[in-house]
Protein backbone atom coordinates (compact mmCIF):
# COMPACT_ATOMS: atom_id res chain seq x y z
CA UNK A 1 0.00 0.00 0.00
CA UNK A 2 1.28 3.50 -0.66
CA UNK A 3 2.47 5.35 2.37
CA UNK A 4 0.03 7.76 3.90
CA UNK A 5 0.85 11.37 3.12
CA UNK A 6 2.60 13.10 5.94
CA UNK A 7 0.75 15.88 7.68
CA UNK A 8 1.99 19.37 6.87
CA UNK A 9 4.29 21.05 9.38
CA UNK A 10 2.79 24.26 10.80
CA UNK A 11 4.56 27.33 9.50
CA UNK A 12 5.93 28.39 12.86
CA UNK A 13 7.33 24.99 13.78
CA UNK A 14 8.73 24.61 10.28
CA UNK A 15 11.28 27.28 11.09
CA UNK A 16 12.67 24.97 13.76
CA UNK A 17 12.53 21.74 11.76
CA UNK A 18 15.47 19.52 12.59
CA UNK A 19 16.03 21.26 15.94
CA UNK A 20 15.46 18.85 18.78
CA UNK A 21 15.10 20.24 22.29
CA UNK A 22 18.34 19.38 24.03
CA UNK A 23 18.43 17.42 27.23
CA UNK A 24 20.31 19.14 30.10
CA UNK A 25 23.62 17.39 29.49
CA UNK A 26 23.52 18.43 25.80
CA UNK A 27 22.78 22.09 26.45
CA UNK A 28 25.48 24.68 25.71
CA UNK A 29 27.73 25.10 28.73
CA UNK A 30 26.20 28.37 29.93
CA UNK A 31 22.68 26.94 29.79
CA UNK A 32 23.90 23.82 31.55
CA UNK A 33 25.29 25.90 34.40
CA UNK A 34 22.13 27.98 34.62
CA UNK A 35 20.06 24.78 34.66
CA UNK A 36 21.63 23.88 38.00
CA UNK A 37 20.25 26.98 39.73
CA UNK A 38 17.27 26.60 42.08
CA UNK A 39 14.11 28.10 40.61
CA UNK A 40 12.65 30.58 43.13
CA UNK A 41 9.21 30.57 41.51
CA UNK A 42 6.23 28.43 42.43
CA UNK A 43 5.71 25.48 40.13
CA UNK A 44 2.23 26.59 39.24
CA UNK A 45 2.23 29.37 36.73
CA UNK A 46 5.77 28.93 35.39
CA UNK A 47 5.55 29.75 31.70
CA UNK A 48 9.27 29.86 30.94
CA UNK A 49 12.23 27.72 32.12
CA UNK A 50 14.54 29.56 34.51
CA UNK A 51 17.69 29.09 32.35
CA UNK A 52 15.81 30.56 29.40
CA UNK A 53 14.87 33.76 31.23
CA UNK A 54 18.41 34.20 32.53
CA UNK A 55 19.99 33.48 29.13
CA UNK A 56 17.71 36.03 27.46
CA UNK A 57 18.66 38.59 30.11
CA UNK A 58 22.37 37.83 29.58
CA UNK A 59 22.07 38.31 25.82
CA UNK A 60 20.15 41.55 26.22
CA UNK A 61 22.69 43.02 28.65
CA UNK A 62 25.51 42.00 26.30
CA UNK A 63 23.63 43.93 23.60
CA UNK A 64 23.59 47.01 25.83
CA UNK A 65 20.34 46.68 27.81
CA UNK A 66 20.56 48.71 31.04
CA UNK A 67 17.13 48.05 32.56
CA UNK A 68 14.56 45.31 33.03
CA UNK A 69 12.33 46.98 30.46
CA UNK A 70 15.17 47.02 27.93
CA UNK A 71 15.76 43.30 28.52
CA UNK A 72 12.09 42.52 27.83
CA UNK A 73 12.15 44.71 24.70
CA UNK A 74 15.20 42.86 23.37
CA UNK A 75 13.42 39.54 23.96
CA UNK A 76 10.24 40.77 22.25
CA UNK A 77 12.24 41.66 19.13
CA UNK A 78 14.16 38.36 19.02
CA UNK A 79 13.20 35.73 16.46
CA UNK A 80 11.89 32.28 17.38
CA UNK A 81 15.20 30.80 16.33
CA UNK A 82 17.16 33.03 18.71
CA UNK A 83 14.75 32.41 21.59
CA UNK A 84 14.98 28.67 20.97
CA UNK A 85 18.78 28.87 21.20
CA UNK A 86 18.34 30.60 24.57
CA UNK A 87 16.38 27.58 25.81
CA UNK A 88 12.77 28.55 25.11
CA UNK A 89 10.11 25.85 25.44
CA UNK A 90 8.12 25.15 22.27
CA UNK A 91 4.51 26.36 22.53
CA UNK A 92 1.85 26.61 19.83
CA UNK A 93 2.44 26.42 16.04
CA UNK A 94 1.68 30.09 15.40
CA UNK A 95 4.16 31.34 18.00
CA UNK A 96 6.52 28.47 18.92
CA UNK A 97 8.67 30.52 21.30
CA UNK A 98 7.28 33.20 23.57
CA UNK A 99 9.49 35.94 24.92
CA UNK A 100 9.48 36.51 28.69
CA UNK A 101 7.67 39.67 29.74
CA UNK A 102 9.18 42.45 31.82
CA UNK A 103 7.20 41.18 34.82
CA UNK A 104 8.68 37.69 34.42
CA UNK A 105 12.23 39.01 34.13
CA UNK A 106 11.66 41.20 37.16
CA UNK A 107 10.29 38.36 39.33
CA UNK A 108 13.13 36.03 38.38
CA UNK A 109 15.91 38.56 39.05
CA UNK A 110 14.32 39.73 42.29
CA UNK A 111 14.23 36.23 43.77
CA UNK A 112 17.13 34.38 42.14
CA UNK A 113 19.73 32.91 44.53
CA UNK A 114 22.45 35.53 44.11
CA UNK A 115 25.29 33.37 45.42
CA UNK A 116 24.39 30.48 43.12
CA UNK A 117 23.94 32.81 40.14
CA UNK A 118 27.33 34.46 40.67
CA UNK A 119 28.97 31.05 41.13
CA UNK A 120 27.50 29.86 37.82
CA UNK A 121 28.69 32.99 36.00
CA UNK A 122 32.16 32.91 37.58
CA UNK A 123 32.51 29.19 36.81
CA UNK A 124 31.51 29.69 33.19
CA UNK A 125 33.90 32.61 32.66
CA UNK A 126 36.75 30.74 34.33
CA UNK A 127 36.17 27.63 32.22
CA UNK A 128 35.89 29.73 29.07
CA UNK A 129 39.16 31.51 29.85
CA UNK A 130 40.93 28.21 30.55
CA UNK A 131 39.69 26.75 27.27
CA UNK A 132 40.85 29.84 25.41
CA UNK A 133 44.31 29.65 26.98
CA UNK A 134 44.58 25.95 26.16
CA UNK A 135 43.66 26.63 22.54
CA UNK A 136 46.22 29.44 22.28
CA UNK A 137 49.00 27.36 23.84
CA UNK A 138 48.32 24.29 21.73
CA UNK A 139 50.90 21.61 22.20
CA UNK A 140 53.53 23.99 23.59
CA UNK A 141 52.35 25.35 26.95
CA UNK A 142 54.61 27.81 28.78
CA UNK A 143 57.19 26.30 31.15
CA UNK A 144 55.44 27.50 34.30
CA UNK A 145 52.25 29.47 34.98
CA UNK A 146 52.62 32.95 36.39
CA UNK A 147 51.04 33.57 39.75
CA UNK A 148 47.47 34.63 39.16
CA UNK A 149 46.51 38.09 40.40
CA UNK A 150 43.21 38.44 42.28
CA UNK A 151 42.00 41.84 43.52
CA UNK A 152 39.27 42.04 46.19
CA UNK A 153 37.27 45.21 46.68
CA UNK A 154 33.74 46.42 47.39
CA UNK A 155 31.29 48.68 45.56
CA UNK A 156 28.02 50.32 46.56
CA UNK A 157 25.17 50.46 44.03
CA UNK A 158 24.20 54.05 44.69
CA UNK A 159 20.90 53.89 42.86
CA UNK A 160 19.76 50.75 44.70
CA UNK A 161 18.61 52.25 47.99
CA UNK A 162 16.79 49.98 50.42
CA UNK A 163 13.85 51.00 52.61
CA UNK A 164 16.27 51.72 55.49
CA UNK A 165 18.18 54.21 53.34
CA UNK A 166 21.24 52.01 52.78
CA UNK A 167 22.67 51.17 49.37
CA UNK A 168 23.17 47.61 48.18
CA UNK A 169 26.88 46.88 48.71
CA UNK A 170 28.75 44.15 46.81
CA UNK A 171 32.25 42.73 47.24
CA UNK A 172 34.00 41.16 44.25
CA UNK A 173 37.09 39.14 43.42
CA UNK A 174 38.52 40.20 40.06
CA UNK A 175 41.24 38.30 38.25
CA UNK A 176 44.01 40.13 36.44
CA UNK A 177 42.45 39.47 33.02
CA UNK A 178 39.30 41.35 34.01
CA UNK A 179 37.12 38.35 34.89
CA UNK A 180 35.00 38.55 38.05
CA UNK A 181 35.58 35.21 39.76
CA UNK A 182 33.11 35.73 42.59
CA UNK A 183 30.74 38.31 44.01
CA UNK A 184 28.72 38.54 47.21
CA UNK A 185 26.30 41.01 48.73
CA UNK A 186 27.42 42.45 52.06
CA UNK A 187 24.79 42.09 54.76
CA UNK A 188 23.30 45.39 55.90
CA UNK A 189 24.28 44.64 59.51
CA UNK A 190 27.87 43.73 58.61
CA UNK A 191 30.73 44.89 56.38
CA UNK A 192 33.25 43.60 53.84
CA UNK A 193 35.34 41.94 56.53
CA UNK A 194 32.78 39.23 57.26
CA UNK A 195 32.12 38.69 53.52
CA UNK A 196 35.81 38.23 52.61
CA UNK A 197 36.18 34.56 53.52
CA UNK A 198 32.81 33.37 52.09
CA UNK A 199 33.69 35.21 48.87
CA UNK A 200 37.01 33.40 48.38
CA UNK A 201 36.21 30.05 50.03
CA UNK A 202 34.89 28.33 46.86
CA UNK A 203 37.77 29.50 44.64
CA UNK A 204 40.97 27.66 43.82
CA UNK A 205 43.60 30.22 44.81
CA UNK A 206 46.63 27.95 44.90
CA UNK A 207 49.67 30.07 44.09
CA UNK A 208 47.61 33.21 43.47
CA UNK A 209 48.47 36.63 44.85
CA UNK A 210 45.45 38.29 46.46
CA UNK A 211 45.48 42.07 46.92
CA UNK A 212 43.11 44.08 49.09
CA UNK A 213 42.79 47.45 50.77
CA UNK A 214 43.36 48.43 54.40
CA UNK A 215 39.87 47.53 55.63
CA UNK A 216 40.45 43.90 54.67
CA UNK A 217 43.95 43.75 56.17
CA UNK A 218 43.07 41.34 58.96
CA UNK A 219 45.20 38.64 60.60
CA UNK A 220 42.48 36.03 60.05
CA UNK A 221 42.42 36.83 56.34
CA UNK A 222 46.18 36.42 56.04
CA UNK A 223 46.09 33.05 57.81
CA UNK A 224 43.15 31.91 55.70
CA UNK A 225 44.86 32.77 52.42
CA UNK A 226 48.27 31.30 53.18
CA UNK A 227 47.41 28.33 55.38
CA UNK A 228 44.12 27.18 53.86
CA UNK A 229 44.09 28.44 50.28
CA UNK A 230 47.80 28.15 49.46
CA UNK A 231 47.85 31.75 48.24
CA UNK A 232 49.92 34.88 48.89
CA UNK A 233 48.75 38.38 49.72
CA UNK A 234 49.68 42.03 49.37
CA UNK A 235 47.86 44.03 52.05
CA UNK A 236 47.68 47.81 52.40
CA UNK A 237 48.32 49.29 55.86
CA UNK A 238 46.50 52.26 57.36
CA UNK A 239 45.15 53.43 60.67
CA UNK A 240 43.24 50.23 61.50
CA UNK A 241 46.65 48.68 62.33
CA UNK A 242 48.33 51.70 63.97
CA UNK A 243 51.25 49.86 65.57
CA UNK A 244 52.16 47.89 62.45
CA UNK A 245 51.59 50.91 60.23
CA UNK A 246 53.92 53.05 62.39
CA UNK A 247 56.55 50.30 62.44
CA UNK A 248 56.60 50.00 58.64
CA UNK A 249 56.41 53.77 58.11
CA UNK A 250 59.42 54.38 60.37
CA UNK A 251 61.70 51.95 58.57
CA UNK A 252 64.82 53.67 57.15
CA UNK A 253 63.30 53.99 53.67
CA UNK A 254 65.86 56.60 52.58
CA UNK A 255 68.49 53.90 52.79
CA UNK A 256 66.46 51.42 50.74
CA UNK A 257 67.26 51.60 47.03
CA UNK A 258 64.50 52.50 44.58
CA UNK A 259 63.45 49.25 42.91
CA UNK A 260 60.81 50.34 40.41
CA UNK A 261 59.64 53.56 38.77
CA UNK A 262 56.76 53.85 36.33
CA UNK A 263 55.04 56.78 34.66
CA UNK A 264 51.62 56.93 33.06
CA UNK A 265 49.32 59.61 31.71
CA UNK A 266 45.58 58.99 31.80
CA UNK A 267 42.30 60.64 32.81
CA UNK A 268 43.91 64.08 32.63
CA UNK A 269 46.66 63.20 35.12
CA UNK A 270 50.37 62.52 34.83
CA UNK A 271 51.33 60.02 37.51
CA UNK A 272 54.73 58.72 38.63
CA UNK A 273 54.90 55.71 40.95
CA UNK A 274 57.97 54.63 42.89
CA UNK A 275 58.24 51.40 44.84
CA UNK A 276 60.70 50.25 47.48
CA UNK A 277 60.67 46.85 49.18
CA UNK A 278 62.54 45.57 52.21
CA UNK A 279 62.67 42.17 53.84
CA UNK A 280 61.81 42.65 57.52
CA UNK A 281 62.24 39.66 59.87
CA UNK A 282 59.50 38.96 62.42
CA UNK A 283 56.92 41.44 61.21
CA UNK A 284 53.98 41.26 63.66
CA UNK A 285 51.53 40.01 61.03
CA UNK A 286 50.91 36.41 59.93
CA UNK A 287 53.28 35.24 57.18
CA UNK A 288 54.43 38.78 56.34
CA UNK A 289 57.92 38.76 54.82
CA UNK A 290 58.41 42.10 53.07
CA UNK A 291 57.35 45.68 53.68
CA UNK A 292 56.58 48.01 50.76
CA UNK A 293 56.59 51.76 50.31
CA UNK A 294 54.69 53.13 47.31
CA UNK A 295 55.00 56.83 46.50
CA UNK A 296 52.51 58.27 44.02
CA UNK A 297 53.15 61.72 42.52
CA UNK A 298 50.14 62.99 40.58
CA UNK A 299 50.01 66.14 38.47
CA UNK A 300 46.73 67.40 37.05
CA UNK A 301 47.58 68.36 33.49
CA UNK A 302 44.98 71.11 33.15
CA UNK A 303 45.77 72.94 36.39
CA UNK A 304 49.31 71.81 37.10
CA UNK A 305 48.37 70.89 40.69
CA UNK A 306 50.70 68.28 42.22
CA UNK A 307 49.88 65.83 45.01
CA UNK A 308 52.11 63.24 46.65
CA UNK A 309 50.81 60.17 48.47
CA UNK A 310 52.79 57.56 50.41
CA UNK A 311 51.22 54.15 50.89
CA UNK A 312 52.65 51.28 52.92
CA UNK A 313 51.91 47.60 52.49
CA UNK A 314 53.10 44.16 53.52
CA UNK A 315 53.29 40.93 51.58
CA UNK A 316 53.82 37.25 52.18
CA UNK A 317 55.90 37.06 49.00
CA UNK A 318 59.62 36.79 49.60
CA UNK A 319 62.24 38.66 47.59
CA UNK A 320 62.96 35.40 45.72
CA UNK A 321 59.30 34.87 44.83
CA UNK A 322 58.62 38.35 43.44
CA UNK A 323 61.02 40.98 42.16
CA UNK A 324 60.39 44.70 42.33
CA UNK A 325 58.77 44.96 38.91
CA UNK A 326 56.41 42.11 39.76
CA UNK A 327 55.42 43.69 43.06
CA UNK A 328 54.87 47.08 41.42
CA UNK A 329 52.72 45.54 38.69
CA UNK A 330 50.56 43.72 41.25
CA UNK A 331 50.10 46.85 43.34
CA UNK A 332 49.04 48.78 40.24
CA UNK A 333 46.90 45.86 39.16
CA UNK A 334 44.83 46.06 42.32
CA UNK A 335 43.28 49.27 41.03
CA UNK A 336 42.15 47.35 37.96
CA UNK A 337 39.09 46.32 39.91
CA UNK A 338 38.14 50.00 39.96
CA UNK A 339 39.00 50.74 36.34
CA UNK A 340 38.06 47.45 34.67
CA UNK A 341 34.92 46.58 36.64
CA UNK A 342 33.47 49.30 38.86
CA UNK A 343 34.15 52.23 36.51
CA UNK A 344 32.87 50.30 33.48
CA UNK A 345 29.67 49.30 35.23
CA UNK A 346 29.08 52.94 36.23
CA UNK A 347 30.18 54.74 33.08
CA UNK A 348 29.05 52.26 30.43
CA UNK A 349 26.05 50.57 32.04
CA UNK A 350 24.92 53.50 34.22
CA UNK A 351 24.84 51.27 37.28
CA UNK A 352 24.83 54.04 39.87
CA UNK A 353 21.83 55.70 38.19
CA UNK A 354 19.88 52.46 37.75
CA UNK A 355 16.47 52.47 39.43
CA UNK A 356 16.44 48.69 39.88
CA UNK A 357 16.33 48.36 43.64
CA UNK A 358 13.86 45.66 44.74
CA UNK A 359 14.87 42.30 46.21
CA UNK A 360 17.90 40.67 44.64
CA UNK A 361 17.44 42.39 41.27
CA UNK A 362 20.22 45.00 41.79
CA UNK A 363 22.77 42.28 42.50
CA UNK A 364 21.49 40.09 39.64
CA UNK A 365 21.83 42.99 37.21
CA UNK A 366 25.40 43.57 38.46
CA UNK A 367 26.07 39.86 37.87
CA UNK A 368 24.76 40.10 34.30
CA UNK A 369 27.00 43.13 33.73
CA UNK A 370 29.99 41.17 35.05
CA UNK A 371 29.11 38.38 32.62
CA UNK A 372 28.92 40.81 29.70
CA UNK A 373 32.20 42.52 30.62
CA UNK A 374 34.01 39.21 31.13
CA UNK A 375 32.70 37.84 27.83
CA UNK A 376 33.89 40.89 25.94
CA UNK A 377 37.31 40.83 27.61
CA UNK A 378 37.74 37.15 26.75
CA UNK A 379 36.98 38.10 23.15
CA UNK A 380 39.87 40.58 23.28
CA UNK A 381 37.78 43.75 23.54
CA UNK A 382 39.16 46.41 25.88
CA UNK A 383 36.61 49.04 24.87
CA UNK A 384 33.48 47.66 26.52
CA UNK A 385 31.16 50.37 25.18
CA UNK A 386 32.30 49.62 21.64
CA UNK A 387 31.76 45.91 22.27
CA UNK A 388 28.20 46.49 23.47
CA UNK A 389 27.41 48.56 20.38
CA UNK A 390 28.84 45.81 18.18
CA UNK A 391 26.64 43.17 19.78
CA UNK A 392 23.63 45.48 19.76
CA UNK A 393 23.71 45.81 15.95
CA UNK A 394 23.02 42.11 15.35
CA UNK A 395 20.80 40.10 17.71
CA UNK A 396 22.64 36.87 16.87
CA UNK A 397 26.01 38.20 18.07
CA UNK A 398 25.30 38.01 21.84
CA UNK A 399 24.23 34.36 21.49
CA UNK A 400 27.39 33.53 19.56
CA UNK A 401 29.56 35.28 22.16
CA UNK A 402 27.88 33.34 24.99
CA UNK A 403 28.14 30.02 23.15
CA UNK A 404 24.38 29.61 22.73
CA UNK A 405 24.38 28.91 18.99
Amino acid sequence: MPAAPSSPIPAGLGQLAGWDPACPEELPDLLARLSGLPDPRRRRGRHHPLPYVLAVAACAVLAGAKSLTAIAEWAADASDRLLFCCGAALRDPDRPCRAPSEATVRRVLQHIDGDAFDAAIGGWLTARAAASRAADQGEHPPPGPARAAVAVDGKSLRGAIRADGRCVHLISALRGDGIVLAQREVDVKSNEITAFRPLLEPLDLTGAVVTFDALLTQTDHAKFLVEQKGAHYIAVLKGNHPTLHALVKELPWKEVPLLDRTRATAHGRDEIRRLKAATVPRLPFPHADQALQIVRRRRTIRTGKVSIERVYAITSLTAHQANAADLAERVRGHWAIENREHHVRDATFGEDTSRVRTGGAPRAMASLRNLAIGTLRLAGRDNIAEGLRHHGRDMARPLAALGLT
